[in-house]
């Protein structure tokens, strides 16, 4: 494997550094040794569907003991990866929920002793309306995985959705009226490819806007006031980049 400097993460690199990882987990922990990853957001995105080539860091549940830290962490320098290549800190957000689990299914076993899992389907789109954030992925890679389930013939339903909430978060709750709103407008419309580009391009606009603040304004936008921010840039500006 290179040790090229990289800033991304893509399905094939993605598989070769959690091989390396697992192999270094073993050597240092035994083939007795166990451990569990179960993939979330972009990187589940990149193992499930072929709408989007890349992510910047790994969100995961991991389950391991402390070692595995470790293990990340000498990966990482080993291949000058990010600092927190791969991390759990999503723990910490509204999208987090201890039931993902429960509704993850296996993805692969890298040296006997990863067991590598992750979140897909309605699942994964729960999660992305949990986050519903206007500024990431999280809107263009619901309508993708739509778009993906109905171009297999395994179409994805309102209702099903619907349940997939209920099963981790017990409903709605915390998901925001705009972010509803938009699902049910998805549903409605149906037409999911050319949804899919004209959101892209509204959060790479709200990116630009929010980048723009904050070298203007260091220190200022947080994970609780970025909408909130970003909504009144988006009024003072000619185009609405919502789209609604």
């Amino acid at each position: 494997m290179s040790s090229d400097i990289t800033n991304t993460f893509n399905k094939n690199n993605l598989d070769a550094y959690l091989k390396e990882l697992a192999k270094l987990f073993r050597k240092q922990n035994g083939k007795g040794a166990t451990a569990e990853i179960v993939l979330v957001g972009g990187a589940a995105i990149l193992v499930n569907y072929g709408f989007r080539d890349m992510t910047t860091d790994i969100d995961a549940v991991i389950h391991a003991s402390t070692s595995m830290k470790d293990a990340i962490n000498q990966i990482g320098d080993r291949y000058n990866l990010p600092n927190g290549w791969l991390n759990a800190d999503f723990a910490r957000t509204t999208s987090y929920t201890s039931k993902l689990d429960e509704f993850s299914k296996h993805y692969k076993t890298f040296s006997g002793v990863l067991q590598v899992r992750s979140i897909s389907a309605e699942y994964l789109i729960a999660m992305k309306l949990k986050s519903g954030r206007k500024y990431k992925n999280d809107l263009s890679d619901i309508v993708g995985i739509l778009a993906e389930h109905e171009k297999r013939g395994q179409p994805i339903t309102w209702d099903s959705v619907d349940l997939a909430m209920r099963h981790l978060y017990q409903g709605w709750d915390g998901v925001t009226e705009d972010t509803i709103a938009f699902i049910r407008n998805v549903f409605k419309t149906g037409n999911y490819i050319e949804m899919f580009g004209q959101l892209q391009e509204q959060e790479k606009r709200a990116r630009d806007v929010l980048v723009e603040f904050q070298q203007q304004h260091p220190n200022t936008v947080t994970k609780s006031n970025v909408d909130a921010i970003l909504r009144q840039l988006q009024s003072h500006r000619p185009e609405n980049i919502d789209g609604r």
